[in-house]
């Protein structure tokens, strides 16, 4: 007769068995994607993310239903959920060491990121609200029209600041002025927009309270001057008392490092604005150690991008039915959203940053960074979806113009930055 025990054991094994199935698929068909698209002269992310949407219905799904259902269908969500979210962690943590940030101490850096990152908010979140509130009685009947306006305004909002991060890494301008200004804004965007997220959330459940939300905003200030003032002195003396040497981390600041990472990202969890960034400032918070930069990213960093991160875009992809867009006029409304969207970034952000004194060709660059959304859009969409603020076919075209926002920014950067002369490094 078979023991409650066995019976645990047999389900635990075969969860096992199916997570690492869908670990396999999903590792080899990010490195394929992400080899495809370099070859094609685009970013590896950009592979990466298609294949994750090619991996869900809209192709796998639809070619082979029955082996789709068995890999991806046969064991519960979460495990694969989770991987995907403390990857995004240690990502942003990765692409918060990455910067240089004292080139925001110059006023005129300080100017310019301000600049363009209220331009490039405000612009796309009005265009948003009024393609959201124009178009949610035909597109999302069900929803709430206020609820999604304000939603498809905040999803416009968003600049994917982890993708945005690894396409300058490749590029190798994070320690440049104009990547530094870009990193910036998008840092300053997605907070605003994870705090403009939270309130839609309230809204949307009947829960807003007018003082809680001011409460959040204040913990959020809180948690930067914590950080920088407290937690940043604490940090370095600990790297001073073990400091990499020859590109290698001791196993006990590499602890160290981890649990603080995880600490950071509870923090910014329990205040409102996503686990990611609390990963992201502590490497701001570290990111002039260099001995420490160069052993983390040749002892953890090329595991995290190669492991970690696929998994969320195939995550993403599971959701995504680009065969619900069945006609020629949802096709229409389609390319209307992506075409706002894009005029609100890119222009928000042109415009600033010629007002902060830029030229052209460093304001068109800041304009083609600041208009990628990928990673973060995608976590945006997945919980407006999640609400039930936007339909499924406004979630297919919100996948959709996430893709086509990131797939322009490589030959966007491939084209303007030869122009600037030596990539202005300085």
């Amino acid at each position: 007769m078979t023991t409650t025990s066995q019976v645990a054991v047999h389900r635990a094994e075969a969860l096992l068995f199916f997570t690492l199935l869908q670990l396999t698929v999903i590792v080899l068909a990010g490195r394929v994607g992400g080899a495809l698209a370099l070859r094609l002269r685009q970013s590896a992310a950009v592979g990466e993310i298609i294949v994750g949407i090619l991996l869900g219905p809209s192709l796998f799904g639809l070619l082979a239903p029955e082996t789709f259902a068995w890999v991806f269908r046969s064991a519960p969500p979460e495990p694969m959920a989770m991987l995907s979210q403390i990857g995004l962690i240690l990502l942003m943590f990765q692409i918060g060491l990455e910067f240089d940030f004292s080139h925001l101490t110059e006023t005129r850096n300080r100017h310019a990121t301000l600049l363009v990152a209220a331009a490039s908010l405000l612009l796309p979140f009005a265009l948003g609200f009024g393609f959201g509130y124009l178009t949610a009685p035909r597109l999302s009947p069900e929803s709430n029209v206020l609820g999604s306006a304000l939603f498809v305004a905040t999803a416009f909002s968003i600049t994917a600041l982890p993708i945005l991060g690894r396409i300058m890494i490749e590029f190798d301008i994070t320690r440049t002025r104009l990547g530094v200004i870009a990193i910036s804004a998008a840092a300053i965007n997605d907070v605003i927009g994870w705090l403009m997220l939270a309130l839609v959330t309230a809204l949307s459940s009947a829960a807003f309270v007018a003082g809680d939300f001011v409460l959040r905003v204040a913990m959020v200030a809180g948690f930067f001057v914590v950080s920088w003032f407290l937690v940043r002195p604490a940090m370095k003396r600990i790297v001073a008392m073990a400091p990499p040497r020859g590109g290698a981390l001791s196993n006990n600041l590499l602890g160290v490092l981890l649990a603080a990472v995880f600490v950071s990202a509870m923090c910014t969890y329990q205040i409102g604005i996503f686990a990611i960034f609390g990963g992201f400032m502590l490497g701001v918070l570290l990111h002039d150690e260099p001995e420490l930069v160069k052993a983390w990213k040749e002892r953890i960093g090329h595991f995290v991008t190669v492991f970690f991160l696929p998994i969320f875009f195939t995550y993403t992809g599971l959701r995504t039915n680009i065969g619900g867009l069945d006609s020629v006029e949802a096709w229409g409304w389609c390319s209307l959203l992506i075409a706002l969207a894009t005029i609100g970034k890119f222009g928000g952000a042109y415009v600033a940053a010629r007002i902060a004194g830029l030229g052209h060709h460093e304001s068109s660059i800041l304009g083609i960074m600041m208009n990628t959304r990928a990673l973060m859009e995608l976590i945006v969409i997945n919980v407006g979806y999640d609400l039930g603020v936007i339909s499924q076919q406004v979630f297919t075209m919100l996948v959709l113009m996430a893709i086509v926002s990131t797939i322009v920014t490589t030959p966007g950067l491939r084209a303007w930055l030869p122009r600037l002369g030596a990539m202005q490094r300085r």
